[in-house]
């Protein structure tokens, strides 16, 4: 392993969840002014190890040293003050509080008379977000930012902790290219100065680029901890998923039918500002059986143009939408699904699930029509049903169907979204950022249920950020461009420098 003076250690940690063991005798090292890339699967125990480490739960066997000190922290604020600090994957911010709100919230600069200082605390916040270059106002609702921005958000606040061990958890999940730059220059001087980094992430390309060793879990357990300059990508998928990396998801030619969807001269325009549009004349068909890709950068307007068909917007929308041939004028989701429509969304956690319900109830939460008794209440036993079906034929890995869906990885989240809409039967399936946070073995079953539902004859398409999936999965390709298309791209004609160069601003 790299040397240099290790300034926080977890030794043999076991984590206990009801009829789980999270964690086996893990152990873990950081170094100062190095990055351990923390990988493994959805479920291999990297978040709950993190969460030990920074204060989450305190509730486990072995131990945890900071300056070779034995530590066991009451809370996350305990953590903190002993110089751990992180970002978590699933954004933790208040919605319906400001940026600066949140940067600050529990040390608040308070003035002579003990009220809050609004003003210096806007002033501070506004240093931070110009540091990572977001473009929005210290004064902006949570709630009105994009996925990407919350992300930004996120790590500003982590970054003012000053920490010297920074934990960040699928930092870039949510950022655009251009962002994620920025993040990888600020982890560069964060390490010139000593600060120990753990970077878990399941982009291989990032950890290869930022990472000065590595720690492979796999089911709870340690496989290795490797040194980056002696190992193999290869290697450390197969110590990863425990099979060859030739085994992942290669895409395969089928037939494609008559358009079912056709999209002319869209354009949503700002809810804000009405002379602005989001979407410009946009036009697009996609048929039965294919997959239609579109990539751009954060801001090109990808998830807008999904929300726009599927009519979230309808008062800021205008175009000319066809299904099958025929026209529709669709004002509502309820309508757009009516037609046929289904829209797994970016953020499943805040958009698609409801995380405290079981697992049954939120596959059948779109067609509970599905489940109702002779009388019109709801049947239970029926509701068991369809969803032991849905599980059984996504793989959805739990301990039963009344777990709820908080308790699952991310991949197992997202299958229980696809399976919510899969029940309403569409005829045109819109995913957008379909595997985001997701592991790579998790990823490829995503993709095979994408490719199995192109098979059977619906249109898919997909809106990612990531150029090496929209490329795997797709037929055809269209990139955007500050709302507008730029260009289409065959099978045959995908690379990803031109897909990116496309999408790149004039």
């Amino acid at each position: 392993m790299t040397e240099g003076k290790i300034i926080a250690e977890a030794r043999d940690v076991t984590k206990r969840f009801p009829g789980v063991v999270a964690l086996d005798k893990v152990s873990l090292r950081i170094v100062a002014g190095k990055v351990n890339a923390l990988v493994g699967e959805n479920g291999a125990g990297k978040s709950t190890l993190m969460n030990i480490l920074s204060g989450v739960y305190t509730d486990y066997d072995g131990a945890i040293l900071v300056n070779g000190e034995t530590r066991h922290f009451r809370d996350v604020n305990d953590a903190r003050r002993s110089g751990i600090a992180i970002i978590h994957q699933e954004l933790n911010s208040i919605p319906n509080m400001n940026i600066a709100e949140n940067l600050f919230i529990g040390r608040e600069p308070m003035t002579r008379l003990g009220l809050i200082d609004h003003k210096q605390m806007h002033q501070e916040a506004r240093k931070w977000i110009d540091r990572l270059h977001l473009q929005a106002d210290t004064h902006t609702l949570m709630a009105d930012l994009r996925v990407g921005q919350r992300q930004l958000v996120e790590i500003a606040k982590a970054l003012m902790q000053d920490a010297n061990v920074l934990i960040m958890d699928e930092p870039t999940s949510s950022l655009s290219e251009s962002e994620t730059e920025i993040l990888f220059s600020i982890i560069r001087e964060l390490t010139d100065r000593g600060v120990g980094i753990v970077y878990i992430s399941h982009k291989m390309d990032e950890i290869w680029r930022l990472a000065d060793f590595v720690t492979i879990l796999r089911d709870g357990k340690l496989i290795a901890e490797l040194d980056m300059n002696e190992t193999r990508q290869d290697e450390v998928i197969r110590m990863m998923v425990g099979r060859e990396r030739k085994e992942f998801f290669v895409k395969e030619e089928h037939e494609t039918g008559a358009p079912v969807l056709e999209v002319e001269h869209l354009s949503l325009f700002s809810q804000q500002h009405t002379d602005k549009k989001m979407l410009d004349d946009i036009s697009f068909s996609v048929r039965k059986g294919e997959v239609l890709g579109f990539y751009g950068l954060m801001g090109a307007g990808r998830t807008e143009l999904f929300e726009a068909l599927f009519s979230m917007h309808p008062d800021t929308t205008e175009g000319t939408v066809r299904i099958e041939g025929k026209e529709v004028r669709i004002t509502h989701p309820e309508e757009a699904v009516a037609c046929g429509m289904a829209f797994c969304p970016e953020d499943r956690k805040r958009d698609g699930l409801v995380l405290q319900m079981p697992i049954a109830q939120n596959i059948t939460l779109s067609s509970l029509k599905d489940c109702l008794s002779a009388v019109c209440t709801l049947d239970r036993q029926k509701e068991q049903g369809i969803a032991t079906k849905l599980r059984e034929q996504l793989a959805i890995k739990s301990s039963s169907l009344t777990q709820p869906a908080a308790q699952l990885s991310g991949g197992n989240q997202q299958k229980i979204v696809l399976a919510k809409w899969l029940l309403t039967s569409p005829k045109i399936l819109f995913l957008d950022e379909p595997t985001r946070g997701i592991d790579i073995h998790s990823k490829n079953e995503i993709y095979q249920l994408i490719d199995e539902m192109a098979r059977q004859g619906k249109a898919v398409v997909i809106a990612s950020s990531e150029l090496p999936e929209i490329i795997a999965i797709s037929d055809r390709i269209i990139t955007l461009r500050q709302g507008k298309t730029s260009k289409t791209f065959l099978r045959s004609e995908f690379s990803e420098e031109s897909i990116l160069k496309a999408s790149l601003p004039e």
